[in-house]
């Protein structure tokens, strides 16, 4: 028999109130145990919890909500009590010493709803990101996946996948038949259409940068104000700055929100030839972020990395680097505010292409991945009715993966442990 979980779900104490939820197959049992009658079903009344033993607990907020048409699939309760160390303390210790009644683990309820069917997979991963999301931006996304926007489209593409896979059955077992009017033509024609369909939503920008943050490196040779701009850009005494050429020997990384976007501005290490093992590691990093950045801000005179490179002209307050070189895309100065801000306009234009506007399916990378093999299945030209229906079972699959349909508990585990406890 599945256990019985309870946590608080709400912050963590001292706090007004808390909410503890109980979630399982004796969940109502010791509800009325601790309680006394139960109140109605989704149904706030109050209640006088106690100790088994008889003790007084608190006055509590309780509600039961009958399984299977609950959050988790369960019978569930919930408990709103004072939010006081003690009381919590208290009433999940109560809670704990029933019988079939354990502690849940960081997102144990969430995990119960998919595997009960409440929820699938990428709703799951909305509702984890909804719960981290720092910035208006990451919240709305979040929210329509959690709100199930990628699982309508997937389970779309299915039905019209399986309806392909009845046409290519009927083609299979009856073709011979003159009441079957089917041809592999015109199924491979469907076919490529739902490829192409497909194909066009998985090219769009995927949500992972928005969730982890833009990010934002700078980098250049020694000595080329990199921290100086860093922290111009921070707003913060994030890098020391000091003439010194190797100041800065690893990389130094501040997240930044700004007008509903999450960035991670990065300083580097001065880009140069070394024999001195620590800076060189350092060089190394540097190289590294240089690699990995999404938007590379290059403080240098000489040919910049990557070509998408923002050429920064720094330091123009400083003489002997007044005139701008026709190559730079912005010039900025310590004691010109609005130079910083016009970089910033650039950094937020280049941002705003790598990730979706709200009017695309927020998908992930490995979402977009799943997409793109399923739509490389669906666009076989093969004229074998077999082997048509062989990539439909696989682009089937495949779409199947995207909302958990045939999940691991590998997978399950990487989800949930992103979860709080009580969720």
């Amino acid at each position: 028999m599945t256990d019985t979980i309870a946590a608080l779900s709400s912050g963590q104490p001292p706090a007004a109130i808390a909410v503890i939820r109980v979630s399982g197959p004796v969940a109502l049992a010791v509800a009325a145990t601790m309680a006394g009658t139960l109140p109605p079903p989704r149904t706030a009344r109050v209640r006088t919890l106690r100790h088994p033993g008889g003790m007084l607990l608190d006055r509590v907020l309780m509600l039961i909500f009958p399984g299977p048409a609950t959050a988790t699939g369960e019978d569930l309760v919930e408990i709103h009590c004072h939010g006081g160390r003690a009381v919590v303390a208290a009433i999940m210790a109560a809670l704990i010493e029933q019988p079939g009644v354990r502690l849940a683990q960081p997102g144990e309820f969430t995990r119960r709803a998919v595997i009960n069917g409440r929820l699938d997979v990428t709703e799951a991963e909305g509702l984890a990101d909804l719960l981290a999301a720092e910035t208006e931006t990451q919240r709305r996304m979040a929210l329509a996946a959690a709100e199930g926007s990628v699982s309508r489209s997937v389970e779309r593409w299915m039905t019209e996948v399986a309806i392909l896979s009845a046409r290519i059955e009927a083609l299979l077992d009856y073709g011979d038949e003159d009441d079957v009017h089917e041809d592999v033509g015109s199924i491979q024609s469907d076919m490529q259409e739902l490829s192409d369909t497909i194909r066009q939503v998985a090219a769009a920008p995927s949500v992972d940068a928005l969730h982890r943050g833009v990010t934002v490196v700078l980098a250049g040779p020694p000595n080329a104000g990199k921290s100086t701009l860093f922290n111009l850009l921070v707003q913060q005494d994030a890098a020391i700055v000091s003439p010194v050429v190797g100041t800065t020997r690893d990389r130094i990384e501040v997240q930044v929100a700004r007008q509903g976007m999450a960035y991670r501005l990065t300083d580097t290490a001065g880009l140069t030839a070394t024999d001195d093992l620590v800076e060189a590691i350092g060089v190394d990093r540097a190289r590294q972020a240089v690699e990995q950045a999404d938007i590379l801000l290059w403080l240098g005179d000489v040919e910049a990395p990557r070509a998408d490179a923002v050429r920064v002209h720094s330091r123009r307050d400083v003489t002997g680097r007044n005139d701008v070189p026709a190559d730079a895309t912005v010039a900025t100065a310590r004691d010109d505010p609005s130079s910083i801000e016009a970089l910033w306009s650039i950094i937020q234009v280049r941002a705003e292409a790598l990730v979706p506007t709200d009017d695309l399916l927020p998908l992930k990378r490995h979402q977009q991945d799943l997409c793109v093999a399923a739509s490389a299945a669906l666009s076989d030209r093969s004229a074998d009715p077999l082997l048509l229906a062989e990539n439909l079972r696989l682009a089937r699959l495949l779409l199947a993966e995207i909302t958990g349909a045939n999940a691991t508990d590998l997978m399950l585990d990487a989800l949930f442990s992103r979860f709080c406890l009580g969720k």
